[in-house]
């Protein structure tokens, strides 16, 4: 290719505006067209136009500036890691975490303590069963089941504060998985209660062998109750749906995901954070202002990199794992919430299944009571923050409200400068937000916890370790 050849494709997107801006050359306005002369472009070569980068342009490839921040970014990150390397050397260990999971002489607290939620499930189908055929008022049974949901919540609290055999990860996995079921739950009995008042036919019994006489109670069954609690979806609703069969490579391949992402995000935290922790001398209650701000920025790639594999693991690889395994249809776990341009926006596409039960059994039914949207939407976020303190505080057995007066300070953001952050400008806003928001307040939670139990450490002393 000549040398003269990219100028001539370069130029041809204005070569019809060189044209017409040039056709006066050897012709007068009384004479008529004739063609363009070969060397049209000898005599015309400038025209108005705007720069690339100037506002006006409307240029919007910028692929080549992306691969070259991907690939600075690359090596700024390898030289980081290299750095680690000589001067921590090799400290990934997934024995460690194994042994923090094997608790109090393999006696697992934990496990008994998820094993005995089954109670409150079935607790929830005996109500159900009763409120069917008849045996309970609705009064008595919506009362009965808000006790059973009170103390499902209350239960796990009270045993992860005052058994000192649980260890944090126990203690996590336990309240996670109660917090779960207590809105599995809650989302049962509500639509079972939708289904007897409004006699609403399931969704899809007209394709099925179904009568339109077929009880409530053919549905209130232990199979139907625990495919649900298994599903991964929060929302129950009758005759879910269903794919036709297991793919047994979608099931290896997410597996595999599941694996690689354990390892990576095991790696993480052993070689990148917790040397970070290891150079502390006080928690960050106790550090003053220049200190805090430097092991902030010091944990901000790492904690970034932390919460987008768990991400990934766990609303992409692990639920579709669990679909797939289940045959259940609905794989919308997540949106493109990294090409959010508002924060509401990033909040409703980052956990689907969890923005859908709050729309679906919160945000509604206060629309119904004439509750103004706005109102709606501030109780509806306080909740969730509320939530997010709740099973990332307890079980480190510290409440200093950090992450919950970080969401109200991103709802703050949200609500002032909103208007202002638009298009690209808000989706680097949502990312900044996501960098030094919520995440990074979880692991000022987990340092602390650290500190104060390890404070004074000696040399090689894991993280897992110090949690158990």
């Amino acid at each position: 290719m000549s040398a003269a050849e990219p100028e001539a494709c370069s130029c041809s997107s204005s070569s019809l505006d060189v044209e017409e801006k040039c056709q006066y050359y050897g012709n007068s306005s009384s004479d008529p067209p004739t063609e363009p002369h070969p060397d049209m472009d000898m005599f015309c070569c400038h025209s108005v136009q705007d720069s690339l980068l100037s506002s006006d342009s409307r240029f919007t490839n910028y692929r080549g500036i992306l691969n070259w921040i991907i690939i600075l970014l690359i090596l700024t990150h390898a030289h980081l890691f290299l750095d680690n390397f000589i001067q921590h050397g090799f400290l990934i260990d997934l024995r460690k975490v194994l042994e923090h999971l094997m608790e109090d002489n393999y006696n697992w607290p934990s496990v008994n303590l998820i094993l005995a939620a089954n109670m409150f499930a079935i607790a929830a189908l005996l109500l159900e069963r009763c409120l069917d055929k008849g045996s309970l008022s609705p009064s008595a049974g919506h009362c009965l089941h808000l006790g059973n949901l009170g103390l499902l919540t209350l239960f796990p609290a009270v045993i992860i504060l005052y058994d000192s055999s649980i260890s944090t990860g126990g203690a996590y996995f336990s309240l996670w998985t109660y917090t779960v079921l207590g809105l599995k739950l809650y989302s049962y009995q509500e639509t079972n209660n939708w289904y007897r008042q409004e006699s609403v036919p399931s969704p899809g019994a007209d394709k099925c062998v179904l009568h339109e006489t077929k009880k409530h109670i053919e549905h209130l069954t232990i199979k139907d109750l625990y495919y649900f609690l298994l599903a991964p979806t929060l929302c129950y609703q009758r005759d879910f749906p269903f794919t036709p069969r297991v793919r047994i490579n979608v099931l290896c391949k997410t597996l595999i995901e599941m694996v690689v992402l354990t390892q990576i995000i095991v790696g993480i935290v052993q070689q990148w954070i917790e040397p970070i922790f290891q150079r502390s001398e006080n928690s960050f209650s106790n550090m003053d202002i220049t200190t805090r701000v430097e092991h902030l920025m010091e944990l901000v790639a790492p904690n970034h990199f932390l919460w987008l594999m768990f991400s990934f693991l766990f609303s992409h690889s692990y639920l579709n794992f669990c679909a797939e395994l289940l045959c259940f249809g609905d794989r919308h776990f997540y949106g493109d919430w990294w090409n959010a341009k508002t924060l509401k926006c990033f909040w409703g596409n980052w956990n689907i299944p969890l923005h859908r039960w709050c729309y679906r059994h919160l945000y509604t039914p206060l629309l119904k009571k004439r509750v103004s949207q706005k109102q709606a939407d501030l109780l509806v976020f306080l909740v969730s923050a509320a939530l997010c303190e709740y099973v990332i505080a307890l079980p480190l057995h510290s409440c200093r409200l950090w992450i919950f007066f970080m969401m109200i300070f991103e709802l703050l953001v949200d609500v002032y400068l909103g208007d202002y952050f638009k298009g690209n400008y808000g989706n680097g806003l949502m990312w900044l937000c996501f960098l030094l928001g919520p995440p990074l307040a979880v692991l000022t939670y987990f340092h602390d916890h650290y500190m104060s139990h390890h404070g004074q450490h000696p040399p090689g002393l894991s993280v897992a370790e110090c949690l158990s």
